[in-house]
């Protein structure tokens, strides 16, 4: 049998298919569809210090092979997601990834030492690509100052695997991976959504009520499988690939460029199966044709 197996720092993935945040809630509802087990780990929903009742509707829009969504980080807080969230992924014996947002750098700190202090919390993923209210609205993902500091205070707060989720809307998504290689990231991965707005022609308004919206689904596959291969080239620390998978030829492409695992997000919303059928999907294809670890699908281009 192929070896499907991740590391990532200390963690070991058992096969490289995760769910992305804010696409599988924390589980639950999936729980009953599929079975959980069968899953490379959980990336939870994005997770604030306190409470966050999100933007106002209207906050989906389709899009041509895609979604823009404004959610606005929705959840009940770090506290109740320690408590209650992450012990019930643990329940069935697969990595629970912690994902997690904040508005300063102080933020970040805190955070990742409350998840340190979790033992149902396996790995933290930072997302950077959270306004920073203390300068400006400046994301931290696209400034590299702050992305550094970000990097760094979630360093020194926790011992755990940390993965800097990186934000597509950068001049140079590389230069981004090697700054948060350099601050001390175990691992990247990429991309986050695409900055896009739909306007609604008779209303002469944007659709969203937040004005933007994030982009994913298939729409944005070629942009995340270029720049994933551009980052897996720049660092030396493993990637993990995102953005409009669903088949086993979407994560083929990315495990070609360079990515060591796969996270599934918005085929979560129409194909609750998608992620472990996929998981299934790639160990068949590495028993036909012969290749005994992930690391023989990588290209050399």
């Amino acid at each position: 049998m192929p070896d499907l197996s991740v590391k990532i720092g200390a963690l070991t993935l058992p096969n490289p298919v995760l769910v992305a945040s804010g696409t599988f809630g924390n589980g639950e509802e999936m729980s009953a569809l599929i079975d959980l087990r069968q899953l490379g780990g959980i990336v939870l929903k994005g997770t604030t210090l306190r409470p966050r009742q999100g933007n106002a509707p209207a906050r989906v829009v389709e899009t041509p092979s895609g979604v823009l969504n404004a959610i606005g980080l929705q959840n009940p807080g770090i506290e109740e997601t320690l408590r209650d969230k992450a012990p019930f992924v643990k329940h069935f014996g697969i990595p629970c990834i912690i994902n997690v947002s904040g508005e300063s750098v102080d933020d970040y700190g805190e955070l990742a030492a409350r998840s340190d202090a979790c033992a149902a919390v396996d790995a933290i993923e930072l997302n950077v690509s959270c306004p920073n209210v203390k300068c400006g609205g400046i994301a931290f993902g696209t400034n590299e100052e702050l992305l550094r500091d970000a990097v760094r205070a979630a360093r020194a707060a926790t011992r755990k695997p940390l993965i800097v989720k990186l934000s597509p809307n950068v001049t140079d998504i590389a230069r981004m991976a090697r700054i948060a290689e350099e601050a001390g990231a175990d691992a990247v991965s990429l991309i986050n959504t695409l900055l896009g707005m739909v306007i609604d022609v008779n209303k002469r308004r944007p659709v969203l009520a937040n004005n933007v919206g994030g982009l994913s689904g298939p729409a944005v596959r070629p942009v995340a499988v270029c720049m994933t291969w551009k980052v897996a080239r720049a660092v030396a620390i493993p990637v993990i690939g995102m953005g409009g998978i669903e088949t086993l030829d979407d994560a083929l492409q990315f495990f070609i460029a360079g990515a060591c695992a796969v996270q599934v997000g918005t085929a979560n919303f129409y194909n609750p199966r998608a992620a472990v059928d996929l998981a299934a999907a790639l160990r068949a294809f590495m028993s036909t044709h012969n290749l005994a670890s992930l690391a023989e699908l990588r290209g050399d281009f």
